[in-house]
């Protein structure tokens, strides 16, 4: 879609101020029923879109992101304007200068119309608000868009926005693109400055673009990775070109498929679509591997208590409010003030074997295909969810499946792969670190042949 747009420019079919007045209507006529922003940016964005149009017509061409309006998640500062971080505690907040990520996608020419909503602070999968509301899902307004970058997937989903930042400190990218339909990419951890991007995870947090396709992914990754001497968790390790193109092709990729955990307790439609994906993959010239990943329980179980400490360290300082939370953040906040250091410090000792032994993977498979979501989108308030017969609690068998990947630190995509029961299903495609290249042209060959 980016590509699109950006060539519709180039030949004078459209202009950025066009585009960016188009984004805007749309997120005009779809808020009522979504609530998929906190803050609309009308005025800044048009400004913004005329100077593009200057730099357009003088010569000036600051890449495919040139005049295309994005939006990001109201978790990422974004200079002058309110971060809420989907939390009243933050009103009042203006940042006095942008996320490290801003700064790269406005460099890149990017408009940025207006923040997403969230689930509040980002500790949670619903985006069902407390303060600012439920955001809802585009496919179907009863059911949660997923979290906690709720609204940034709703926003592509809607086709406002072809591409929305968001975060992902446990799911919280991909989770939203598979109950949404779109592409939701988690980077390596430190590929992407977190660098003014409120933390909720220090050591789990991950910064990310939820899209239309994947090519817009690539583009995206393109504009904000690399390292940030500001932000020592950024890696060195040079930054490639991102995108697919055109002869991206599954012959000859391994690809592991899963004999236990990750499907297992999956809703029959959607293990359907994950088969699908593989016949289509495997039509495709890919290989096939059979792979045991026996320690997603131990990832999961260690991912939970380091995220439970570094959440309650993160907004400690804000727990003396506590009438300014909700219930369910406010819960998971106080069962973080009762981890033990002792406990924080062998999980972090646990984690660091995990990933050592995890990397045995990456020696018979260059990624894996899983489900992102056992389910699709439970409906709005939903507390339990039916996964193959059997009620789960929807936090916890929502985050299954992808809460793990960000212990380990290790990049995966989110791919639409058709409809079970009417909504979408997601594929998750895991590589090994530093590998987003591969794994987008994978995501963009698989793509065309799911379309075809």
């Amino acid at each position: 879609m980016i590509g699109q747009m950006a060539k519709s420019l180039r030949t004078g079919e459209a202009t950025c101020t066009q585009l960016t007045a188009t984004a805007l209507e749309r997120l005009a006529a779809n808020e009522p029923r979504l609530n998929a922003f906190i803050c609309v940016l009308d005025e800044p964005a048009r400004r913004r879109a005329a100077q593009l149009d200057s730099e357009l017509a003088s010569g000036l061409d600051r890449g495919p992101l040139h005049g295309i309006p994005i939006a990001i998640k109201d978790l990422i500062h974004l200079r002058g304007e309110r971060t809420t971080a989907g939390s009243r505690l933050f009103d009042d907040f203006r940042a006095s200068e942008s996320a490290e990520v801003v700064d790269r996608l406005e460099s890149a020419g990017a408009v940025i119309i207006g923040k997403t909503g969230l689930h509040e602070i980002a500790y949670g999968i619903t985006s069902n608000n407390p303060h600012f509301g439920a955001v809802r899902n585009p496919r179907d307004t009863t059911r949660i868009p997923g979290g906690s970058s709720g609204g940034s997937g709703a926003a592509v989903a809607a086709g406002i926005v072809p591409v929305a930042l968001g975060t992902d400190t446990g799911g919280s990218i991909r989770i939203p693109a598979s109950f949404c339909g779109c592409v939701g990419l988690k980077p390596t951890y430190g590929r992407v400055s977190k660098r003014g991007v409120l933390p909720l995870g220090f050591s789990l947090d991950h910064i990310g673009p939820l899209s239309a396709t994947v090519d817009d992914a690539a583009i995206t990754l393109n504009a904000i990775a690399g390292h940030d001497s500001l932000d020592p968790t950024t890696s060195r390790r040079p930054v490639e070109d991102y995108r697919p193109g055109d002869s991206a092709s599954l012959q000859g990729v391994r690809i592991g498929r899963p004999t236990t955990f990750y499907m297992e307790r999956v809703a029959p439609g959607v293990r359907a679509r994950i088969d699908a994906a593989f016949e289509a993959a495997a039509q495709s010239g890919a290989q096939i591997i059979p792979i045991e990943t026996t320690e997603v329980e131990e990832w999961n179980a260690v991912a939970r208590v380091v995220l439970l400490a570094e959440a309650a360290a993160a907004l400690g300082p804000y727990l003396q409010y506590r009438e300014g939370f909700g219930p369910d953040v406010l819960a998971l906040l106080d069962q973080g003030r009762l981890v033990p250091a002792t406990m924080y410090i062998q999980a972090q000792q646990l984690r660091t074997q995990l990933v050592d032994r995890a990397r045995t993977l990456w020696r018979h498979v260059d990624c894996l295909f899983t489900p992102t979501t056992p389910t699709i989108a439970p409906e709005i308030g939903a507390v339990e969810i039916d996964v193959g017969g059997v009620n789960e609690d929807v936090r916890l068998a929502t985050t299954r499946l992808v809460r793990g990947i960000n212990l380990l630190g290790l990049p995966a995509i989110s791919l639409p792969c058709g409809d079970a029961g009417g909504l979408p299903a997601g594929l998750q495609i895991i590589g090994p670190p530093f590998s987003e290249k591969r794994l987008l042209e994978v995501a963009s060959a698989l793509e065309r042949a799911i379309v075809a």
